[in-house]
C-alpha cells in the first residue's frame, strides 16, 4: 500500500474560495507555494479558523521528518530550550525530547 499524503494545498484554496473569501488576502502567501509542509497546514487553519480549543486539535496533530528538522532547527536558531520550544509551537515537551534523543546525532 502506498502512503500518501492529503493535497493540503487543493484543500485549502477550495475552502477559502468557497466558505472564507474573506480570508483569501491573509492566506495568499500560503496559497502561492507549490508545496504546504506541516507547519503551513497549522498555520493556515489559525488563521482561517482562529484559535480553538487547543487540547482537542492537539491530539490531532503528527509532524513529518522535515518538520521536526525544521522545529528543532528553530530551536537551535533562537536559542530555546524544550519548554520554550514546545511553548511557542504548542506541543508536547516529551516530543522534542524524544525527536532531539531521535534526530540529534
Amino acid at each position: 500500500m502506498k502512503n500518501t499524503i492529503p493535497n493540503y494545498l487543493l484543500i485549502y484554496h477550495d475552502l477559502i474560495r468557497i466558505k472564507y473569501p474573506e480570508k483569501l488576502s491573509d492566506c495568499q502567501f500560503f496559497l502561492n507555494k507549490d508545496q504546504l509542509s506541516i507547519l503551513d497546514v497549522i498555520k493556515l487553519n489559525t488563521i482561517i479558523f482562529g484559535s480553538q480549543d487547543q487540547e482537542f486539535n492537539q491530539k490531532f496533530k503528527s509532524y513529518d521528518l522535515s518538520t521536526i528538522m525544521d522545529i528543532l532547527a528553530y530551536q537551535k536558531n533562537n536559542r530555546l530550550n524544550n519548554s520554550q520550544l514546545a511553548l511557542h509551537f504548542k506541543i508536547s515537551r516529551n516530543s522534542v525530547t524524544k525527536w532531539k534523543r531521535l534526530y540529534n546525532k
